[in-house]
């Protein structure tokens, strides 16, 4: 199984000279395994992948954790919907109210976007997920909701040895009246519980998340708590703030871990990591 970074910035694109290490472009991470093509989100990063992806790819499974619109942005951009020898798989939430498709319809309409999904040579193949499991080729994954505003799903990712966690956006601080002392109650645990690899929202500092609490992003240091509370292996911080540079970005990170005592690497996520397995 082989994992690439083509966005981690939360909420906003941010390109810039300031940017250039941790990337500019909103959520969007590929996973490959054998056959199986999968592209966890479709923000502003899904146009690059789309760009330089294989063409010898002829069938791409997109899992939307939900449908805020930096996790959204660029699929109408996103050179392989436009290809009739490709077919495109759209799984995301059942929000309990409009269908998925219907929220999909939205997003391809005037004027919001000039194309609507009529006009797409292949018309993508909608699935709708609550807490589900199912299997892609050789991999299983695991869905489940998440404290985040509106409908949004975490993904647990697994070859039957290795497995990959992905959360970008999920308030810890509201998960569990209990955090970090009550793993069977915090919200998102069963996604990231033993994972090899977690990509989790780290957007605030601590101070910045007590100013914006109920906004449904994490501190990093709630998310290396939850982290250590899983027994991950690895933590990629995810969701990076928009407004943040790169010089800031690594202070945080070494702030965050300053006397701490952890057995797993922590890392900032960066756009052109590779993580394989």
């Amino acid at each position: 199984m082989k994992v690439k970074i083509w966005g981690c910035r939360g909420s906003l694109p941010a390109p810039g000279p300031e940017n250039v290490i941790y990337g500019g472009n909103t959520s969007c991470v590929q996973i490959t395994h054998g056959d199986t093509f999968i592209v966890l989100d479709a923000g502003s990063g899904i146009q690059r992948l789309g760009k330089y992806m294989n063409p010898n790819v002829k069938e791409i499974h997109i899992l939307l954790t939900h449908l805020h619109i930096d996790h959204m942005m660029g699929l109408g951009f996103f050179l392989p919907l436009y290809d009739p020898e490709v077919k495109v798989h759209i799984w995301g939430p059942d929000s309990g109210k409009e269908s998925l498709l219907g929220n999909l319809r939205r997003y391809f309409s005037p004027p919001l976007f000039p194309v609507t999904f009529s006009e797409l040579p292949h018309h993508p193949v909608i699935h709708e997920l609550s807490q589900n499991t199912f299997s892609l080729g050789g991999l299983t994954i695991y869905t489940d909701y998440l404290c985040h505003p509106g409908a949004t799903l975490g993904y647990r990712i697994t070859d039957g040895k290795s497995t990959v966690a992905y959360i970008p956006d999920h308030e810890l601080g509201l998960g569990s009246s209990n955090f970090p002392h009550d793993p069977e109650w915090t919200s998102g645990y069963e996604i990231a519980k033993a994972a090899d690899l977690l990509l989790h929202d780290a957007a605030y500092n601590s101070k910045e998340y007590s100013t914006k609490i109920g906004w449904g992003h994490s501190s990093v240091r709630d998310t290396i708590g939850f982290a250590k509370m899983c027994k991950v292996k690895k933590l990629a911080l995810f969701h990076h703030e928009p407004t943040r540079s790169d010089e800031q970005i690594n202070h945080l990170l070494d702030t965050s871990l300053r006397n701490q005592d952890l057995d797993f690497e922590v890392i900032m996520c960066a756009e052109g990591d590779v993580f394989e397995f």
